[in-house]
C-alpha cells in the first residue's frame, strides 16, 4: 500500500468570525429566497474542494486538520430568558460534531447596548500561532472585516496561502423598514490568495442545481434532526381560546397576528408538529403570562377549517 508524500497533503486550517457565520446564515434563512440556514458541514466540503481546485490537487489530498469557531456570547440566564438557550445549545452540539472548537467571550450589555469586544483580535493571534505550530499549507477565513487585513499579511509572511469566503447582500428590514447591507471589506479580498464572493456562487443561476453548492444549506429534511427532544410544557394561568393566523416563523419559534402586538409562541407550546405550520394558517391558541409577565400564545394548534 502505497503512502502519499507530506509534501503533497494540503492541511487546511478554518477560522469563523462567529457573528459574521451567524449574520449571514440569518440571511439565507429569514430574507434569501433558499429559506435555509448555512451548513457547517456542506462549508467545509465546499472549502475542502474549493482549495484543491485552487491548489490543482486532488481533493483527497486536502484535509481541514483544525477548525475553529470565535464569538462573543450572553449569559445563560440571559440566553434562557430570551428563549435562545436551546438554540444555542444545538449550535454548538452541530459544531462538536464537526469537530469544530469553540472559542467565546462574554457578551457585555452596557445602557440596553450590546458590547462585543476582543473577538477579532483573539481569532488573529490563535489564527497566527497556530499557523505557525501546525503549519497549516492553507487557511480559510470566514469574516469580512477589513480589521484582518494584518492577520492575511502576516500568514503571507510564513507563505501561507489564504482562502476568504465573503458575501455581499443587503435587505429591507421589515421591523424599522431600513435597508441592511453587508459587504465584504476589498481589502480583505484583494490581500486574499483565494477570494471567494459566496454570494454570487450561491445565486449563480447556472450552479442552481449544484450539490456542492446546495449542500451549503441544511435541508428541511435535516433542519430539525438535531432538535433536542421536547422538554415538558410549562403550566401557564390561560385564558378563553382565541383564533387568529400565523403572523411568521423562525427556527424553533414565531408569532400570531393578534393586534395590537403580535404574540410569540415557542415550539414547545404546539400542538402536534410545529414543522407543518407555516406562515398564513389559521391557528386556535389561548392567551397565557409567562414567567417575566409577558403575554405569549400557547396551546397553538392548526385548524381544520377556515376561520
Amino acid at each position: 500500500m502505497s503512502t502519499v508524500p507530506e509534501s503533497k497533503l494540503i492541511k487546511i486550517g478554518v477560522f469563523y468570525d462567529g457573528n459574521y457565520f451567524a449574520h449571514v446564515s440569518n440571511y439565507y434563512y429569514y430574507e434569501h429566497e433558499r429559506q435555509a440556514r448555512l451548513s457547517i458541514s456542506g462549508l467545509h466540503e465546499f472549502i475542502v474542494e474549493s482549495v484543491a481546485e485552487e491548489e490543482d490537487v486532488d481533493p483527497k489530498y486536502c484535509h481541514i486538520v483544525d477548525a475553529h469557531y470565535f464569538r462573543g456570547r450572553i449569559s445563560s440566564f440571559d440566553a434562557n430568558e430570551q428563549n435562545r438557550l436551546l438554540a444555542e445549545r444545538i449550535f454548538d452540539d452541530i459544531l462538536m460534531n464537526e469537530g469544530v472548537v469553540t472559542h467565546y467571550l462574554p457578551i457585555k450589555i452596557r445602557e440596553n447596548r450590546i458590547e462585543e469586544k476582543g473577538i477579532d483580535v483573539w481569532l488573529a493571534l490563535e489564527c497566527f500561532e497556530l499557523a505557525m505550530y501546525k503549519q497549516f499549507q492553507v487557511i480559510a477565513l470566514i469574516a469580512c472585516d477589513g480589521d484582518y487585513v494584518p492577520l492575511i499579511r502576516k500568514l503571507n509572511t510564513l507563505g501561507i496561502r489564504v482562502l476568504v469566503l465573503g458575501w455581499d447582500f443587503e435587505y429591507v428590514d421589515e421591523r424599522t423598514s431600513k435597508l441592511r447591507k453587508t459587504v465584504t471589506s476589498l481589502e480583505l479580498l484583494r490581500e486574499a490568495t483565494y477570494p471567494i464572493s459566496m454570494h454570487e456562487v450561491i445565486d449563480n443561476k447556472i450552479k442552481k442545481n449544484d450539490a456542492l453548492v446546495n449542500n451549503l444549506f441544511i435541508s428541511k429534511e435535516r433542519r430539525f434532526q438535531s432538535a433536542a427532544p421536547a422538554q415538558p410544557r410549562r403550566i401557564y394561568d390561560v385564558g378563553d381560546i382565541q383564533i387568529s393566523t400565523v403572523y411568521t416563523m423562525k427556527n424553533g419559534y414565531g408569532f400570531v397576528s393578534m393586534p395590537p402586538n403580535n404574540l410569540y409562541f415557542h415550539w414547545t407550546n404546539v400542538e402536534g408538529d410545529f414543522n407543518e405550520l407555516q406562515e398564513g394558517d389559521p391557528v386556535e391558541f389561548n392567551i397565557a403570562k409567562n414567567e417575566r409577565g409577558q403575554e405569549v400564545a400557547v396551546n397553538v394548534r392548526k385548524r381544520t377549517t377556515p376561520q
